[in-house]
């Protein structure tokens, strides 16, 4: 009767979720030295436990199947490094099938998951059944299970899948494994010190050897301390299977199915399947996202070194349309720390939180809510502090024995300025909004806090951050009484002073927020620099895109390509999975019927397109190194009324003026334009004057939009767009080269359009004018600016070209940031200048005291907002 409860309760959280059920087995009780087996259900060994049944297949746990012995199997060319302790050794039995009972795909809607894809072969012993030893990490083994309990799993050469189960090679094994790499490696190393070519196994045996690891990007991920290989604890890998703490199978042996077993069959489906979060399985994304993913490492991204389930509950109290506003706002900011790939964000409920088993798959709990916490409830996120769990209390009553939160009145929903001591000692300062509340509590209280701590910068310091260590078992909570959450926008902000400081300021709440998200054990790491896509080469105009294909055909190589000094682009009617997309080589695809894009409509960047010639021809990429880079094959030979422009949805390595970099996420408005100016013509005589153009047409197509003329959008002499005075939200950068009578001119631009964080956006400005003015401006789109900001250029340089600086000044001073601002020269005690104007160049010019006008030109100088100065340039 129990083991069938027990079944139940494993069908109804786990039966829509086998990946998550087989992943967290697998990772849970691999150190045990039991075996995982996946074959037919009859073919079951006996005596194992069946821990999931799909389609006449089984997934089941018993005893450790071992192998000591090597002769009778053929050996494969090996990295020398196959026994890492996060990798699993497994044999496959497969059956030879020929002609037409050969395995069919599935349908279309299943994705194949080919066996060669996910583990490393390290020895065959052909028959029947045939047998491939192979190793593979356990995301890659728990894929290849549950592909063959849903009969995806395809082999080669007409093999049929039969049976995989996991093996434990003896140290006899393992030596000899050891001995043939390296003699094969010996012998086939290369003179010049290449990396040896692998050896193949017999044709009858398997088409791939094996596959290189992913190379690791970004930071290297940290082992915890006091934690083993694999993500183990120390001291706990020799726990016997059944134990409470590490088995969560809900076996004979588990807690929770014990105490249900008086339960009826409906009370168990009802605890298990109401309010536990419920994923779909993505064949496209593997086992990555599922909640229950325990990998340390995933694609080089650090997840977790805890052994838990990468799960960030998150409690904000009663379910009133107050509570799940803000959970909303706890879930942004949040996101906007950790990667998402990697750690899963869930609302806990206070029905849940007493009902479900949420503590053991818990990675931090985050308490975000004003009311008052129920005893009951209290006494729950106290027992998970004492089995070391993490809690991070954003403005909330809850508090730890000894610690109590006192009202200031005063204080409350109000900009204070806070210093916080991060755990290196070191000190930010920064505006945040105050709750109300203060930490208070005895002198023993004060001995036992952890390092990180904020106090107000006030003569009461009274403490707004504490972290308070628990128990003995490595709990602790970080506990705040400001608004880490809420973003300078939120409604109880009342003021534009008020928003402008904490905007100012939003980047080092950020910091703040994620120096305590990574000392209660999680990882801030930059997210996975995203993989590079193809190219798309749009037209605008219909009239213009036989001429662009006939001029293609006649100017690239016999193999479809045009190379430049940077990069190589490929021409292709069609992509496929096979074209390699690299920082020096990236595929062209022409077919335009074959672009979507949820980043840029295409369709309404036409429409806004009105333009006689710039902007027409597009080059459109989802994620490319640089927009800069990819004009420079075609800008000295494409004729220039196709109107190149490189638009990006994401830049992998944006460039800045300088040696700066200029991040690039998604939300920005990435593109180059490229435009031909006669060096004999107004603006070609004063080409330091087009990156000023460039700058004022994106403030101009901003606030040309009728009703969005008073959004506070501005130029920033040299070169770059800001709100106000306070922050950049854009930048332009130019480069020129003179061949013969014409300028050839590549314009880069960036500017946020949607990514708030950890900055500021035009969005940001749009929502917040609409708060202070009770207005109802709609957000723009990044196409939408894109297409207006090249139309409004195009207009700018007309007028240029025909009135000279006089035609476009009027409207440059209308929004720049300088007018009759005094600033000092070289350092704070260097002279005093007021800044007049620009020269007849575009240079900037300043008024001396002594009654002379000087001028300072943006290669030598940059002119720093934040400290008023007027500073040369670091070289």
């Amino acid at each position: 009767m129990l083991i069938t409860l027990c079944y139940l309760y494993l069908w109804a959280r786990w039966g829509r979720r086998p990946a998550a059920l087989v992943r967290t087995t697998v990772q849970r009780l691999r150190a045990s030295r039991c075996s995982f087996t996946f074959c037919g259900a009859a073919a079951q060994p006996r005596d194992a436990r069946v821990c999931l049944s799909r389609g006449g297949r089984v997934f089941c746990v018993g005893e450790s199947q071992c192998i000591d012995d090597l002769n009778k199997w053929a050996l494969f060319l090996v990295s020398p490094f196959i026994l890492e302790a996060e990798h699993i050794a497994f044999v496959t039995e497969s059956i030879w099938v020929q002609g037409e009972n050969l395995q069919r795909p599935p349908s279309s809607s299943d994705t194949i998951v080919k066996w060669s894809d996910c583990c490393l072969p390290l020895a065959c012993r052909p028959g029947d059944p045939y047998q491939l030893i192979a190793r593979a990490s356990v995301d890659d083994f728990s894929k290849l299970g549950v592909a063959f309990l849903e009969d995806r799993l395809q082999m080669a050469n007409g093999l049929i899948p039969q049976k995989i189960v996991s093996v434990h090679l003896q140290e006899s094994a393992l030596k000899e494994l050891k001995d043939q790499a390296s003699d094969a490696q010996a012998r086939t190393l290369q003179p010049n010190g290449e990396s040896p070519v692998e050896s193949k196994p017999e044709p009858d045996a398997m088409e791939h050897v094996g596959r290189s690891d992913s190379q690791v990007l970004g930071s290297a991920p940290t082992q915890g301390k006091g934690s083993a290989p694999g993500g183990e604890p120390a001291g706990e890998s020799d726990r016997e299977v059944g134990s409470v703490e590490h088995c969560h199978l809900h076996l004979s042996s588990c807690h929770e199915c014990l105490e249900l077993e008086n339960s009826t069959i409906e009370s168990v489906k009802f605890a298990s399947a109401e309010n536990i979060p419920d994923l779909p399985y993505d064949y496209s994304s593997g086992l990555e996202g599922i909640a229950d993913d325990f990998s340390l490492e995933r694609e080089g991204r650090r997840v977790n070194i805890t052994g838990k389930a990468p799960n960030i509950l998150l409690y904000v109290g009663s379910d009133s349309q107050d509570a799940q506003g803000r959970l909303q706002l706890v879930r942004s900011a949040l996101a906007d720390c950790v990667d998402t790939d990697c750690y899963t964000l869930y609302h806990l409920s206070p029905e849940s939180a007493l009902r479900d088993p949420w503590s053991d798959n818990c990675l931090l709990l985050v308490i975000a809510t004003r009311e008052p916490v129920p005893e009951d409830l209290s006494r729950k996120f106290m027992a998970y502090l004492s089995q070391g769990g993490k809690v991070l209390g954003l403005s909330s009553s809850f508090t730890l024995a000894g610690f109590r939160v006192m009202s200031k009145a005063p204080l409350q929903d109000t900009v204070q300025s806070l210093v916080f001591c991060k755990a290196d000692q070191s000190r930010v300062k920064l505006s945040v909004l105050s709750s109300g509340g203060v930490y208070e509590g005895g002198p023993d209280q004060l001995l036992s806090l952890g390092k990180l701590q904020g106090h107000l910068d006030s003569e009461d310091e009274d403490r707004l951050i504490v972290q308070v260590p628990f128990g003995t078992r490595g709990g602790e909570a970080v506990l705040c009484q400001v608004h880490l959450e809420l973003p300078p926008s939120s409604p109880i902000v009342q003021t534009q002073e008020d928003f402008d400081l904490l905007k100012s300021n939003n980047s080092r709440r950020y910091e703040v927020l994620k120096e305590i998200l990574t000392t209660l054990g999680l990882s801030c790491d930059l997210k996975q620099v995203p993989a590079l896509t193809p190219i798309y080469l749009l037209s605008v105009a219909e009239e213009i895109r036989a001429p662009l294909m006939q001029w293609l055909g006649k100017h690239v190589d016999p193999d479809g390509v045009i190379k430049s000094s940077k990069l190589s682009l490929k021409f292709v009617s069609s992509y496929t999975s096979e074209i390699e997309v690299t920082p020096s080589a990236i595929p062209v695809v022409t077919d335009m019927e074959a672009f979507s894009s949820e980043n840029f409509d295409f369709e309404i960047y036409r429409q806004n397109l009105q333009t006689k010639k710039l902007g027409k021809t597009v080059l459109f990429a989802e994620v490319t190194p640089t927009t800069m880079s990819l004009l420079d094959g075609l800008m000295f030979e494409m004729p220039q009324e196709m109107g190149l422009i490189a638009i990006a949805a994401r830049q992998t390595q944006g460039k800045g003026r300088g040696r700066n970099v200029w991040l690039s996420p998604k939300g920005c408005a990435l593109s180059t334009l490229l435009v031909s100016i006669p060096l004999r013509s107004h603006l070609g005589q004063r080409i330091p004057f087009v990156q000023h153009l460039m700058s004022l047409a994106v403030v101009e197509a901003v606030r040309s939009i009728p009703e969005y003329q008073d959004i506070n959008l501005r130029v920033k002499w040299p070169n770059d767009i800001y709100y106000s005075d306070l922050m950049k939200l854009g930048g332009v950068l130019v480069n020129s080269t003179l061949m013969g009578e014409t300028f050839y001119i590549l314009i880069g631009c960036g500017f946020n359009v949607t990514n708030s964080n950890p900055t500021i956006c035009i969005n940001d400005l749009i929502t917040e004018y609409n708060k202070q003015h009770r207005a109802g401006l709609k957000p723009l789109r990044a196409d939408y600016l894109i297409a207006r900001t090249v139309t409004v250029l195009e207009k700018l340089m007309d007028t240029f070209q025909d009135e000279g600086p006089n035609g476009i000044l009027p409207l440059y001073y209308k929004y720049w940031v300088h007018s009759a601002q005094q600033v000092s020269l070289g350092s704070p005690e260097g002279p005093k200048v007021w800044i007049v104007g620009l020269d007849d160049s575009g240079f900037l010019l300043v008024h001396q005291e002594n009654g002379k006008v000087m001028t300072v030109h943006p290669d030598g100088n940059s002119f720093d907002m934040l400290r008023n100065l007027i500073v040369p340039k670091q070289q």
